[in-house]
């Protein structure tokens, strides 16, 4: 999904794609090669359109529109690989409050690039100095560089001698600026802080490394699709959905930083800056990575100067070059993060909340004036509980309702208990199971008076269920359940099992199963624990021996539960992500110390796990809008897990031989890391999810 969320935005995605697939682009770039002057004329081109000046002010010509709708634009042209000094120009525009320079960019007739390394002297009314890169400075009709003074200066090119460069991005030019005695009366002198012009950089940086990832992405994909290896589409071999998919979660994951970044930037300091960090130590390294994982995939034609995929992996290499690595923007995100930030995202509800929130707030009040086992009752009561169900157990609530919901009990400290499996078996009971069944199970599900296992699993059928093997054969009255299921967390105490049993052995795999509720006090039932990697004992093996199971404990139609298995409730939950990070990252955040090594890589951790949320944040965002379901919420789960399992591993290598203590944190941090394993197992393998995301998201032929 591109940055946009809004319709708007796809318009103005759209328009800018079709006005790039006409003007050339591409031929523009390849005619670069041997002629790079004539990229001097883009800024010019892409003014039709207002490129550059999005989010300038109506009255110099502008759009009038926010750096988001700029961010929107600028990946869009760079998908397309919009050539020329778009990038430099664009930042110059928005940071230099110039009436008569803004007023050229927005006319196309001003063009300029951006000194980031040297400086300039003042000395006697005169400047002079050396800025060795300037960002296309060779076809820029201005110059925006940095004084050693702290101060910048826009300069005409005309006024200063040039010397071009070497770039790797076939797009752009670069150059060095030679300063020999401009008066200061010839130039624009100009108050800029420097960080916050590295935060609006890396900002629009980032959402070129979103346009480049996409085409990447994209480009990849179509190619897996129709290129045939061994009679069949490449996409069809697990590496390369597994490669494919990997693109798509690390793609995702610059385009939701990106967002965040260009959303963030009207912010107080703090928070804008937070997430331009972030994007800084996410973007440019995740555009490289794709941009290699395309060529990957194309195989040979990849690797050949005739194929496009080469100019957009040089665009992205050269980007990283412009504003550093990961590295450099994760320890300073270390810094922030170990000073107390947190991104702390709002949702502009534009008014549609005020229907819910006086009555949301009393409630909340309400409840949290109760001691925890009426808080739970009158939770379940008033339908606070699961606001998304359908009344009598819900409120039928939208997303913004939900959502309005939700900051009001976080506002009166009220916590939502954990239903844990319940979670699963409920909703199934809600959307298929009879009258009988619904008024039997729910409300006391919702109390806390039962406590659910899931069956599924088995020896020989983890996430393949079409091979499950436990029988429920007809007896008088309903059936009787014999075979053995695996890895059932909770079993030991559980209430109640949801059970996926095979009821017809002659029809297809998926065909004859059937959804029970089983009593796990039932006769025939041996439960044994399995300890885990931590010592532990939360998963079991289940033994059924002509467990008897009556009619009324079937949900839905017999032979029908491979549907109930694989669907959940139309009306899904949405929730808004916190601001506190998993608990592994901050713990790391409190490790790690003065230690440059440690806090690049516990800034990379805080990212990781900010894009999460930005993931889980972006998917709620168009349930707000009524929009069906992207990849985010997919995705959001794959890097979720490498999330937390990276982080918990990387906390105890930052406590080192404390780990050999009694020390109750090591100890803990060992038994995070530990546990975190089952992440990448339990509710299907990470492989199994990227091949359904290849597959489901991407389109990939099944294998």
């Amino acid at each position: 999904m591109p940055i946009g969320i809004t319709d708007d935005h796809a318009e103005l995605a759209a328009a800018l794609a079709d006005w790039a697939a006409s003007a050339g682009t591409i031929d523009a770039v390849r005619g670069a090669e041997t002629d790079p002057s004539g990229l001097a004329g883009w800024p010019a081109r892409a003014a039709e359109l207002g490129l550059t000046s999005i989010a300038l002010p109506d009255e110099v010509g502008g759009g009038g529109g926010t750096l988001l709708d700029q961010a929107v634009a600028l990946e869009a042209a760079a998908t397309a690989l919009v050539p020329g000094p778009i990038l430099g120009t664009t930042v110059a525009g928005l940071l230099v409050d110039d009436a008569d320079l803004r007023a050229a960019v927005a006319k196309g007739s001003a063009s300029v690039g951006l000194g980031l390394d040297g400086a300039l002297r003042v000395a006697e009314g005169v400047l002079t100095g050396r800025v060795e890169t300037v960002l296309d400075a060779p076809s820029a009709t201005h110059l925006l560089l940095p004084v050693a003074d702290g101060s910048w200066v826009v300069v005409a090119a005309d006024r200063v001698r040039v010397e071009a460069g070497v770039t790797a991005d076939l797009s752009r030019t670069s150059g060095a600026v030679v300063v020999e005695d401009v008066p200061l009366a010839d130039v624009r002198r100009v108050r800029l802080d420097a960080a916050d012009l590295w935060d609006l950089l890396v900002t629009l940086v980032a959402a070129e490394c979103s346009g480049l990832a996409r085409w990447c992405l994209d480009t990849a994909v179509d190619y897996a699709k129709v290129r045939e290896q061994f009679g069949k589409p490449i996409g069809s071999f697990q590496a390369i959905k597994h490669l494919c998919a990997e693109m798509l979660e690390t793609s995702e994951s610059v385009t939701a930083v990106a967002w965040d970044a260009a959303a963030a930037y009207g912010e107080e300091t703090e928070q804008r800056r937070y997430a331009a960090l972030v994007a800084g130590t996410i973007a440019t390294e995740g555009a490289v990575a794709v941009a290699k994982g395309c060529i990957q995939v194309l195989g040979g034609i990849g690797f050949t100067f005739e194929h496009d995929a080469h100019f957009y992996l040089r665009r992205a290499l050269t980007l990283r070059s412009l504003v550093g690595g990961a590295s450099r923007w994760a320890r300073a995100l270390t810094a922030q993060a170990a000073g107390g930030t947190r991104r702390a995202v709002t949702v502009d509800f534009d008014g549609a909340d005020l229907a819910y929130r006086a009555e949301a707030r009393a409630e909340a009040e309400r409840l949290a004036g109760l001691d925890a086992a009426e808080q739970r009752a009158a939770m379940a009561a008033s339908g606070y509980l699961a606001p998304h169900w359908p009344s009598p157990y819900g409120l039928g609530a939208d997303p913004v309702q939900q959502l309005v919901i939700d900051d009001e009990l976080a506002r009166a400290g009220v916590e939502r208990p954990d239903l844990k499996i319940g979670a699963w078996a409920a909703p199934t009971i809600l959307q298929h199971g009879d009258d009988e069944q619904r008024e039997r199970f729910l409300g006391p599900t919702l109390r806390g008076e039962i406590v659910w296992c899931q069956l599924f699993s088995e020896p020989g059928a983890g996430s393949d269920l079409a091979s499950l093997r436990t029988k429920a054969v007809r007896a008088d009255g309903g059936w009787l359940l014999t075979g053995q299921k695996v890895w059932t967390s909770l079993a030991h105490e559980a209430d109640w099992g949801i059970c996926l049993a095979r009821t017809d052995a002659e029809a297809k795999p998926h065909a004859g199963i059937s959804y029970f509720l089983v009593d796990m006090r039932a006769e025939g039932i041996d439960i044994r624990p399995l300890r885990e990697l931590t010592g532990e004992a939360m998963f079991n093996e289940v033994f059924l021996d002509n467990v008897f199971v009556p009619d009324e404990l079937v949900v839905g139609e017999v032979n029908g539960g491979w549907k109930l298995a694989v669907t959940t409730l139309a009306n899904e939950r949405v929730a808004m992500a916190g601001t506190r990070l998993d608990d592994s990252v901050e713990r790391a955040v409190e490790l790690a110390g003065d230690d440059p090594v440690a806090a690049v890589a516990v800034g990379k951790a805080v990212a990781l796990a900010t894009a999460t949320k930005l993931l889980a944040m972006r998917a709620t965002l168009r349930s707000i809008a009524g929009q069906g379901p992207g990849p985010e919420s997919s995705v959001a789960k794959l890097v979720g897990v490498r999330s937390r399992q990276d982080s918990a591993e990387l906390v105890v290598e930052l406590l080192g031989h404390r780990v050999f203590t009694d020390d109750p944190l090591a100890q803990a941090a060992v038994r995070e890391f530990l546990l975190h394993r089952c992440l990448s197992i339990a509710g299907g393998t990470t492989q199994i999810l990227r091949n359904v995301a290849g597959e489901r998201l991407l389109g990939l032929p099944r294998g």
